[in-house]
């Protein structure tokens, strides 16, 4: 009877199998890669990625990171090439072709016709000795000498490897482009991921209304002025309309469990005088990490001390940074 290993140890060694391919991929890099991210770098066309089967999908996900880090990029189905998309080939590109074998058909039939356009081509391939090894003109050796499945037949680990590679070649080219923050926001508007690298707190905080109240307010028109706001707070202004400090519902409870007298308080005898700010050419995000340090709803929004609105974690929920 067959012994069958658990699931569990499976996994194990699988994952132990690929990570071992990928700290020998480190030790096979060499000056053929910086050949390659120069390549890249001065192309003053795209980088035509292209592959056929597994590979293929390795090759749409590197197209998808360069895209996303600042190497305009396509891909383009080694199969589909021979049969009129070549067209989309343009003698500035460079072209990444991806083989496991790098004996592939598909390949094979491909690199002659790349060879008369004229592009640069980046062999992403295990197999040194190949025909795509021994025709690109770059080699970024992704070698993986079995792969994780039992039959060494399904592309596990020889996938990962090149996949990896995808990685360390588009981070490569990031950093040695200077790729910011900000342009990484750029290509990055959608969802929360680009909201808190665009995101700012003067794009929130006009939403909202703006309660202010002087130091002599009564306590009762300043619970008032809060309670009609629906912000949990309002800012105390001085007559010139600098900030003087802020009243929160949480100061009107405190108040009026210490004093007898509470409804004799002004504003100034409850407020609190330092006031967590924010400017509003913060990041949204700077203005969440605020509130989080300081275990505060909302934020005051000053432009040098002088009140313009506010900022509730509510808007930063809402906006889905939380």
């Amino acid at each position: 009877m067959k012994v069958i290993k658990n699931p569990k140890t499976i996994a194990r060694s699988v994952l132990l199998a690929e990570a071992e391919a990928i700290r020998n991929a480190v030790d096979l890099l060499d000056d053929q890669f910086d050949d390659t991210v120069e390549t890249i770098l001065h192309s003053s066309g795209r980088l035509v990625v292209t592959g056929v089967g597994k590979s293929a999908l390795v090759g749409q996900k590197i197209v998808a990171t360069m895209n996303s880090t600042g190497t305009p990029s396509l891909f383009m189905h080694a199969a589909d090439a021979i049969h009129g998309d070549l067209g989309m080939i343009q003698t500035n590109d460079v072209v990444l072709l991806i083989s496991k074998s790098g004996n592939t058909a598909e390949i094979k039939v491909l690199v002659p016709l790349l060879k008369r356009i004229g592009v640069r081509m980046i062999a992403l391939v295990s197999a040194r000795d190949s025909y795509l090894a021994q025709h690109a003109d770059h080699l970024i050796h992704a070698y993986a000498e079995v792969e994780a499945d039992p039959l060494n037949l399904a592309p596990t680990t020889s996938t990962t490897v090149a996949l990896a590679l995808g990685d360390a070649l588009a981070v490569s080219l990031l950093e040695v482009r200077g790729f910011t923050r900000q342009d990484f926001a750029r290509y990055h508007p959608g969802g929360s991921l680009g909201k808190r690298l665009y995101l700012k707190v003067a794009d929130i905080f006009p939403h909202n209304q703006c309660p202010v109240v002087l130091p002599g307010t009564p306590v009762r028109e300043v619970i008032f002025t809060i309670s009609a706001n629906r912000l949990g707070a309002t800012a105390v202004v001085n007559e010139t309309g600098c900030l003087a400090g802020i009243v929160t519902d949480g100061d009107i409870r405190r108040m009026a469990y210490d004093h007898i007298s509470f409804w004799e308080l002004y504003a100034r005898d409850v407020m609190t005088s330092t006031p967590v700010c924010v400017a509003a050419d913060e990041y949204a995000v700077t203005a969440l990490q605020l509130m989080q340090e300081r275990d505060v709803s909302q934020l005051v929004v000053v432009d040098e001390n002088r009140v313009i609105g506010f900022i509730h974690l509510h808007d930063l929920l809402k906006e889905g940074l939380i």
